[in-house]
């Protein structure tokens, strides 16, 4: 499939998607199943015309991502194919979390929920919705985990194949969710840089393959600006002030940050000042060590960190992350995996929210980037908690277990309790 040729044979119906445009020069080229410039190679995002947009109208609509399909670009008839429907997770009042941070009024955003349990589900939904637009009949990705889950589930949902790439190291956990669903899972000996590279290769000569994260990119990474959506909403149309967000290929953070910059413009809200705050794991931190260097470009890392969600060592939209961040007067910042593993007991027993790696990690950041006066602990402020800790077992195994071990009678409880 080539621009040319969908641009003169093919009347595509992506909602209110008009155009994709190159994030460094502006170049517009018409919708299609690309990701690259072609007059300077820069990332290309999908450009808009909205119409018709209004707060009666996104809150009649389904009770998923789908609210906002006059925001996305996908059919207009998107709902009327099998999918995921994910979305509209709770927002939670995290009170006595935010006790522990210092954060006197705290959100977490749960995306536990999803379908696949975890934000994974949002943009593979919007992805797919337009591979079927674009006539793809394959949908595939390279994964950490969590994208390769939400793939095969929504492929095995819509009657479609699904090829994944893993890593080969990749958590027992996710390797186990993705091959259930029934599809192609192939795990490959290296990095995820190493799997994603092996990717797009593999996109540039399977024509009918719908890699979600490399040739139908751009409509992919719009998924995530339902996050931002959603928290207006769930807020009563209002922005937080702060918003503390994980950094792998640093797409969500930004999308996050193009939501909340569009629903401004379109009068859903008031747009009022709000700060992007990245959160990464130290053993790979290459957008928080930029950040903390002063540099617009973010060098390659070799990951080593159970976060293996956010390792990836050389992430696509690190400068982006770093523009959102110092525009709107946040940060980056990175934890150790000790302090992950610390964050993910302190949310599971202080909310009830039992969060994968990559949740431990955006709650570490936010403890400390209060404790380093980064973050301003009067504020409002939502934490994003993407994914279920479930996944990611292995991480807390050595950490949780019995309080006691005893024989069968009440004394021994007893003094168990004393001993507790």
């Amino acid at each position: 499939m080539t621009v040319d040729a969908l641009s003169t044979t093919t009347t595509l119906n992506l909602g209110p998607a008009r155009a994709l445009s190159c994030r460094e020069c502006g170049h517009e080229i018409p919708l299609a199943p690309e990701f690259a410039c072609p007059e300077c190679f820069g990332p290309l995002e999908v450009a808009y015309d909205f119409a018709g947009v209004t707060r009666e109208r996104i809150e009649a609509g389904p009770k998923s991502i789908w609210r906002y399909a006059s925001l996305l670009p996908v059919p207009t008839n998107v709902t009327e194919h099998p999918n995921t429907e994910p979305g509209l997770t709770r927002l939670v009042r995290a009170e006595r979390l935010g006790k522990e941070l210092g954060i006197k009024k705290l959100w977490v955003k749960d995306d536990t929920g999803n379908p696949t349990h975890s934000f994974k589900d949002r943009v593979v939904a919007v992805a797919l919705a337009a591979a079927r637009e674009l006539g793809f009949t394959v949908l595939a990705c390279p994964s950490t985990g969590n994208l390769a889950n939400a793939v095969a589930a929504a492929a095995a949902r819509a009657g479609w194949r699904s090829v994944v790439l893993v890593p080969s190291s990749l958590e027992k956990a996710k390797i186990q969710m993705t091959a259930v669903y029934g599809g192609t899972l192939i795990a490959v000996n290296g990095t995820y840089d190493d799997v994603n590279r092996l990717a797009t290769e593999l996109a540039a000569e399977e024509e009918d393959w719908a890699f979600v994260n490399v040739n139908v990119r751009p409509y992919y990474a719009e998924g995530s600006k339902t996050l931002g959506y959603e928290v207006a909403e769930q807020l009563g149309w209002r922005l937080p002030e702060q918003i503390v967000v994980p950094v792998a290929s640093g797409s969500q953070l930004t999308k996050v940050d193009k939501a909340f910059g569009e629903l401004g413009k379109l009068g859903l809200v008031e747009p009022t000042a709000y700060r992007m705050f990245g959160a990464q794991a130290t053993g790979c931190s290459p957008v928080s060590t930029a950040y903390a260097e002063g540099h617009d470009v973010v060098r390659p890392v070799r990951p080593d960190t159970i976060a293996r969600s956010l390792a990836i060592g050389n992430p696509a939209d690190g400068p982006y992350v770093l523009d959102s961040v110092r525009r709107t007067g946040g940060a980056v910042a990175d934890v150790s995996d000790d302090e992950v593993v610390d964050a993910i007991r302190l949310l599971a027993r202080t909310e009830g929210i039992f969060a994968e790696t990559a949740g431990g990690v955006t709650v570490a950041t936010a403890r400390k980037l209060v404790e380093t006066g980064k973050l301003d602990p009067d504020a409002e402020t939502v934490l994003l908690i993407t994914g279920d800790g479930l996944k990611t077992l292995d991480a807390v195994a050595d950490h949780v277990g019995p309080t006691a071990t005893v024989d069968i009678s009440t004394a021994a409880v007893r003094e168990a309790l004393k001993q507790s």
